[in-house]
């Protein structure tokens, strides 16, 4: 006899709390993409969800929100509604964020595009290669694959 079937219920619950593990193990595997809750939580889980939010407005230079966006205006406004401060330049946040490398991203950290050393438009990493951003005059905030090497990644403390 197993030490679960001499204490009167123990056994069922030990095969109801290991059923529900696998289950939950399980559809963690089966649903590509998933997001964790717990990722979801943390304040880039919040900002990425605030910027893919923002999807269609429209693109003015220096706009922060919340109709109308520069690059480094939908990523300070998205990190402050979650609970962050950014200041308001790409280049300023590039200086705040903490480096990171390309096979350490994670959803929610900052995507910094240069030349020449200069920091030069930033997005929202989405995952798969792609960002959440405020292009240019004339297009509207969107989620697209990264298009250049020259990237650097940051992670705001």
């Amino acid at each position: 006899m197993s030490a679960y079937a001499r204490i009167p219920g123990l056994a069922s619950r030990a095969a109801v709390t290991s059923a529900v593990t696998v289950a939950t193990l399980a559809g963690a595997a089966l649903v590509p993409n998933a997001t964790p809750e717990a990722e979801a939580a943390t304040p880039a889980g919040k900002a990425l969800k605030v910027a893919a939010a923002k999807k269609g407005a429209p693109y003015k230079y220096g706009a922060a929100g919340p109709r109308r966006f520069d690059c480094s205006g939908l990523t300070q406004y998205s990190y402050k509604k979650a609970g962050k401060k950014l200041p308001r330049t790409a280049a300023a946040q590039y200086n705040r964020s903490k480096k990171v490398s390309v096979k350490s991203r994670k959803k929610g950290d900052l995507v910094f595009f240069h030349s020449g050393g200069r920091v030069y438009h930033v997005g929202i990493y989405a995952g798969s290669g792609k960002i959440w951003h405020s292009p240019k005059p004339g297009k509207t905030v969107r989620k697209e694959k990264i298009w250049t090497k020259s990237v650097r990644y940051g992670r705001v403390r």
